[in-house]
């Protein structure tokens, strides 16, 4: 049955149907052009091009939009005052060709008329774009942001199975940037998440271009306008569906970036981090064992996640009982780089502290000069923590190609199943546990929260408002 929702007309080359068959029919002011190719006259009726052997259909309705789409190009390009320049007669910038309509290259190789030269491609921008970007965004987050992108543009797609990217027919950098019709398709069959965000990535990269000087053609326009290509609200459905993560398959929770984490403040009791430390120091793993001292040492410094793992021996002065801060490690790259705020800062203990104990431990038991070396004597990856905390799946590929998955659990995920912890809160968390704990041990002495403030990188006020609950209603009273 032939779909009733037919996209709307935004301009006078209409799409209509003829049977089975999509045509699109050219308004009386670009008859001429049509009389020349045919070689007759169309006595004032409007002329016709019919989609049927380039595959269209009128009961598909992906085929009324794409036909739309290309009315909308042919028009465009024709009603141009350099029209001649731009409008392309053997089709083939439209994604069609071919056939007798070739034959209307001749008619416009009008005297004095010359053709454009070739466009660059969407690849090219994108390169040139990348290499600047790079020098004005951080390492980690270019990688972590550009590669996605990066891998969409060039039509490579995860492939579950074969845990690894594979090439699509879905290649736009490939495509020219004069090519608008093949732009809007190809964008519109890339299955990205954060699809609105590549658009304003490319539509940057092509003012960048235009800005530089390297589009061989003045009166390209840009293919990549945000208007164009709207996209409606998330919905609720699509914001907590799981996402692909570096080929891996996360939950919405997981993938959490810090600036959400940070602001998301809820916390575990003394009991369940006392708990989930046990647990993990008491596992039948020997692999969840070795993050037990990490585990333990999150929960008594508050620390951000990527701040511990690159600490050295270095770092911890155990005469003047105090640990400076001054790096963190990058997600994707495993760099060593500053803090997150910028800032080096030292947090304090006591000489009676349970984390004074427990670096003693680790001290006398170390042969690196890493506090927390993985097994290889490296640092640890803050994805390897993760998989620790919440658990993770293995797929497994036999010989005959049957896939069986493997499902391991996290210590703090089997916590909760099994009733001992009230609910599951990311890694993350350990930093508001501390935070939390000890703000509230200390409430009524206004050096401590300072010094808790300083030793943490936040500040005195966030922790009175969003730690100890201090409302707008708390005045303070006049003597």
């Amino acid at each position: 049955m032939r779909s009733d929702k037919r996209p709307q007309q935004s301009c006078d080359v209409s799409v209509t149907a003829d049977g089975n068959s999509l045509r699109l029919a050219f308004p009386k002011r670009h008859t001429p052009l049509w009389e020349q190719l045919k070689g007759k006259s169309l006595k004032g009726k409007p002329n016709y091009l019919y989609l049927t052997k380039y595959g269209f259909s009128a009961d598909n309705p992906e085929d009324w939009k794409r036909a739309t789409q290309l009315a909308i190009a042919m028009e465009s390009d024709l009603d141009h005052p350099e029209w001649d320049k731009l409008f392309d007669p053997t089709l083939v910038k439209y994604g069609l060709g071919g056939g007798k309509y070739a034959k209307l290259a001749d008619v416009l190789q009008l005297p004095g008329t010359k053709q454009p030269e070739p466009e660059i491609t969407v690849g090219e921008m994108w390169e040139a774009y990348l290499e600047w970007k790079k020098t004005v965004v951080e390492e980690t987050t270019f990688k972590e942001a550009f590669t996605t992108l990066s891998n969409a543009i060039h039509g490579k797609v995860w492939d579950r199975k074969n845990n690894s990217y594979v090439q699509s027919d879905r290649d736009l950098s490939t495509v020219s940037l004069s090519d608008k019709v093949k732009i809007t398709i190809t964008i519109e069959e890339i299955k990205i998440y954060a699809k609105q965000y590549l658009l304003s990535q490319l539509n940057r990269a092509f003012d960048f271009c235009k800005t530089k000087g390297m589009l061989v053609n003045v009166t390209t326009e840009n293919p990549f306008t945000l208007d164009k290509f709207s996209v409606p609200d998330v919905t609720t459905q699509q914001k907590y569906a799981p996402k692909i993560v570096n080929g891996e398959e996360k939950q919405w929770h997981e993938v959490l970036d810090e600036k959400e984490l940070e602001n998301d403040r809820r916390a575990f009791t003394r009991e369940e981090r006392d708990i989930i430390i046990k647990a993990f120091y008491e596992s039948d793993k020997a692999s969840d064992r070795v993050y037990a001292p990490l585990i333990e040492f999150y929960f008594l410094t508050g620390c951000r996640t990527s701040e511990a793992i690159p600490l050295i021996w270095k770092d911890i002065d155990l005469e003047k009982n105090l640990i400076r801060f001054s790096k963190s490690l990058g997600k994707s790259t495993q760099k060593v780089k500053e803090t997150k705020t910028g800032e080096a800062r030292f947090f304090y203990f006591s000489n009676t502290s349970r984390l004074r104990e427990l670096l003693l431990k680790l001290k006398s038991e170390s042969s690196s000069e890493i506090v927390f070396p993985s097994k290889r004597g490296k640092y640890h990856s803050q994805s390897s923590i993760g998989k620790r905390w919440l658990g993770y799946t293995l797929n497994n590929v036999s010989g005959d190609g049957t896939v069986t998955e493997y499902h391991y659990p996290g210590i703090v995920t089997q916590l909760v199943e099994e009733g001992k912890i009230s609910g599951y809160l990311a890694q993350y968390h350990t930093r508001h546990t501390y935070i939390t704990l000890t703000a509230h041990a200390n409430k009524h002495n206004n050096n401590a929260l300072l010094l808790i403030a300083t030793s943490c990188g936040n500040s005195v006020d966030v922790i009175l408002r969003h730690y100890l609950g201090l409302s707008e209603a708390d005045v303070i009273v006049e003597v």
